[in-house]
Order: C-alpha cells, then sequence, then structure tokens
C-alpha cells in the first residue's frame, strides 16, 4: 500500500467541480480541511464555487496553455478528473453516436492533458473518473475489475470502452504520478439523470423508457455523495490502481425500474419486445440494456474500509436526496 499522504491541508485541483460528483466532491474536501481548486467552463460556475470557498478557474480542458497555467498556479498535492461532456437531457438514442465522440474526446485527450498538468505541477497523485458500466457481456453477471470492457462491443459502446480504456492506462502508467482509476457506476442523486428532476424521471413521467425484452440486463448505482466520500479518501490514502465503485446490490431493469419509477412518482414502466426495441432504440442500445453486467464493490470496500451511505439503491431511491 502506498504511503498516506496527510490527512489535512492538502491542496487539491478538481477539474470538474460543479459537475454532479463535483459538487459534493469539493464540499467534502472543504470540510476535511483540505484548499481546493475548482476548474469550471463557466462564469456562473466559477461564481458558485467561489462563494463555497473554493478557489475557482475558469478553463476548458483542450485549452492546454491555459490549463496547465491553472494546474501548475495551484499547486497542487492531488489533481482530480471528474470531467464528462453528456448531455443533461440524457442519451438520444439516434444522436447517440455523436453524444459519446465528444465525451470519449474528453476522456482521451482530457485525460492527457490533466495527466502531462499534473506532471508538470509536481502532484502526487492522480484520481480519474471511469465507468463500471461498460463490462464486457461474458462469463458471470457481476464483475470485479480484472473483467475485460467491451471493447469490442457494437458502436458506439465499443468506441466508448476503449477510450475508457485508454484513459485508465495513461493514468496508471504515468510513472511521476501515484494514479487511482474510479469506475463508477451509474449516478443517482442530485444533478444526475437518475434525479427528481433528471432525464430517467422525465422520460418515465412520459412513458419514453419502457422495460425491454425479459428486463434481466444487469445495473449497479452509487449516489453521488458515496461517489464523492470515496473520491474523498483516495485524496488521503489508499494504493494507486482500479476501484469499481458501487452500492453492494447489482438489479436487474425488472428490480431497479418499477422502484425508481415509484421513488419520482411516474408510471411503472410497461415492457416492449426486444424487435420492437431495436427498430425504434438501435441494435447498440438494446444489447447494452438487455445483456449489462454489474459492479463488484469488493476491492475499494477493504482498500478504504468505505461503508456506503445507501448500501442499496433499494433504500437509496426512497430516502436519499434525489
Amino acid at each position: 500500500m502506498a504511503p498516506d499522504l496527510e490527512r489535512s491541508g492538502l491542496r487539491v485541483f478538481v477539474a470538474g467541480a460543479t459537475g454532479a460528483v463535483g459538487s459534493p466532491l469539493v464540499a467534502t474536501l472543504m470540510s476535511r480541511g483540505h484548499a481546493v481548486t475548482g476548474m469550471t467552463r463557466s462564469e456562473a460556475g466559477a461564481e458558485r464555487l467561489r462563494q463555497a470557498g473554493v478557489d475557482p478557474v475558469v478553463c476548458d480542458v483542450f485549452d492546454v496553455d491555459r490549463l496547465r497555467h491553472a494546474v501548475v498556479q495551484s499547486r497542487p498535492d492531488v489533481v482530480i478528473n471528474q470531467l464528462t461532456d453528456l448531455p443533461k437531457g440524457g442519451l438520444m438514442p439516434r444522436r447517440i453516436a455523436e453524444t459519446y465522440a465528444r465525451n470519449d474526446r474528453v476522456r482521451v485527450e482530457g485525460t492527457a492533458h490533466l495527466l502531462e498538468a499534473a506532471r508538470i505541477a509536481g502532484a502526487r497523485r492522480y484520481i480519474g473518473q471511469s465507468g463500471a458500466f461498460f463490462y464486457a457481456p461474458v462469463g458471470g453477471l457481476v464483475k470485479d475489475e480484472a473483467a475485460p470492457l467491451w471493447t469490442e462491443g457494437p458502436e458506439p459502446y465499443g468506441t466508448a470502452s476503449r477510450a475508457l480504456l485508454a484513459s485508465e492506462r495513461a493514468a496508471l502508467e504515468c510513472a511521476d504520478l501515484e494514479s487511482v482509476v474510479l469506475r463508477y457506476a451509474g449516478f443517482y442523486g442530485p444533478g444526475t439523470w437518475f434525479a427528481r428532476d433528471g432525464a430517467t424521471a422525465r422520460q418515465m413521467a412520459t412513458r419514453r423508457l419502457p422495460n425491454i425484452g425479459r428486463g434481466e440486463g444487469r445495473a449497479s448505482f452509487v449516489h453521488v455523495e458515496d461517489a464523492a466520500d470515496v473520491c474523498a479518501a483516495f485524496v488521503e490514502r489508499g494504493s494507486p490502481g482500479v476501484y469499481n465503485v458501487a452500492d453492494d446490490e447489482p438489479a436487474t431493469a425488472n428490480e431497479w425500474m418499477p422502484a425508481f419509477a415509484d421513488a419520482v412518482g411516474a408510471p411503472r414502466p410497461f415492457r416492449v419486445p426486444v424487435w420492437l426495441a431495436r427498430l425504434v432504440a438501435g441494435r447498440a442500445v438494446v444489447e447494452w440494456v438487455t445483456t449489462g453486467r454489474g459492479a463488484d464493490n469488493s476491492k475499494v470496500k477493504r482498500e478504504l474500509g468505505w461503508i456506503p451511505r445507501w448500501p442499496s439503491w433499494r433504500k437509496g431511491f426512497a430516502t436519499a436526496p434525489l
């Protein structure tokens, strides 16, 4: 195990500081006595950070010179990447390739730019965001970190999986940094698609999100506050490596869909056959939904002694902040 960093008083640079995980993360880091510089792309985001006591930086991750200057000026002990480029309105099946292309660029190019800036700035540790929702649909129904990603999956999921893997390898192979890669499960809570006012709730309210086929595809979830807690813990301690960050109960669509509908006051989803869903949403979406695998969180629990605030989405959907 890598030696613990100082427990408090660290300088932490957070890219994506106003996002769904970034917002609770910076609050948690501040509460633990760390000095936080938060990167955002908008002046409105900078003002929110400023009011929270965070030192804001307005910067795009693709503006390499400005990014490098911002990171170096912050003199970070730890650099955190919580960047994505996904629409708040959810994924539109017929535009999914375009959507993932933007996000893949953030994963690959954005990660490379942040790693280089962190290295030049003399940071000790890098923590990057990845995903636990692209495991290859072979073998067991719940996957640990050694399982292969879906790099040969139908497009755009094959390319998205390769982008995730490339960003992870870039971090882990950076010799000058202790790198931690967090493969997050599906987020729920404020600012996510699975919020009371989020895209999934709206789709369910208008009956545009049916259950497909037998509803046996699996998913794992994690509340954004639990996701933030894990990231904050790795700022202070823990060994470099790849970790699934998920709650304790992978779920089938038959289980989680009616529970989430009940939580947000939407009608329970109806069921459509696979052949019809393919006509409407396309083969790739249907295959991903119907063959999905859950994520095993044993490794991160052992490493950190982590106990999720919401160990199951069952209670989380009903009682956690949405």
